[in-house]
């Protein structure tokens, strides 16, 4: 007898008709997730504003994201990369970029879902100048002399062979050297005070001040020039 009462219940759990209870049909649904249950929205992790480099300099930076399904693709939707710098596909910044500047531009990445999901963003990337020059007391005539003053600063990693050479040419007549120094601009140097003048004869003047710097290690040269409005010496011979 009780042979033939485990044959009837099996029997009817075999033979269960119509749809699942609904405990098989939330097994079915956590064993099985909807599209929309299994992939994330796309978003781009990276701040806008980007580490600052400076011309020539190794730059490599990664672009990151979450959510999305693999494989991610990233390219340039707008803008312009500093000239010297790449991105390839898998989100990677790399280079040396050629000339100083502040670029715009807006990235896109894509994932391998279908239908495929894509964002955007914006980002800005500045390339210093390797050196700073900048007046501190602008060239001026004081009796029968021309004399100032400029500022110099090396906000990069590196020690910078600095020449600096201020010219006063006249508007005929070969140029006169009032200021020379030669030395080792040290990184983390601010707003340095580079003084000059000398003694010249009659006639107008245009000062021309540069700095040339030079990184040898890294064969980077870098040059910066101020140049006055025209000065009248009346003082003299």
């Amino acid at each position: 007898m009780r042979g033939m009462v485990g044959v009837v219940v099996l029997l009817c759990v075999c033979s269960w008709g119509g749809s699942a209870p609904a405990w098989a049909q939330a097994a079915g649904q956590a064993a099985h997730p909807t599209p929309d249950q299994s992939i994330s929205d796309l978003t781009i992790l990276n701040d806008s504003q980007l580490p600052d480099t400076y011309p020539h300099a190794n730059y490599e930076y990664r672009f990151h994201a979450r959510g999305g399904v693999p494989v991610l693709r990233w390219r340039i939707e707008k803008g312009a990369l500093p000239p010297g710098l790449k991105l390839e596909d898998d989100g990677l910044l790399h280079g040396q970029p050629e000339r100083a500047g502040e670029f715009q531009f807006t990235i896109s990445v894509r994932d391998g879902s279908q239908p495929q999901q894509a964002v955007q963003k914006g980002f800005v990337l500045r390339v210093l100048s390797a050196m700073s020059l900048t007046w501190k007391t602008e060239a001026h005539v004081n009796g029968n002399r021309i004399e100032g003053s400029a500022e110099v600063s090396n906000t990069t990693p590196d020690d910078i062979d600095l020449t600096f050479i201020v010219l006063a040419v006249p508007a005929n007549g070969r140029a006169v050297a009032i200021g020379y120094q030669h030395f080792l601009l040290r990184r983390g140097t601010i707003n340095m005070e580079l003084p000059f003048g000398e003694t010249l004869p009659r006639g107008g003047y245009i000062v021309h001040v540069d700095a040339i710097g030079e990184v040898p290690s890294r064969n980077v040269i870098d040059r910066e020039r101020l140049e006055s409005s025209a000065l009248q010496v009346a003082v003299g011979p």
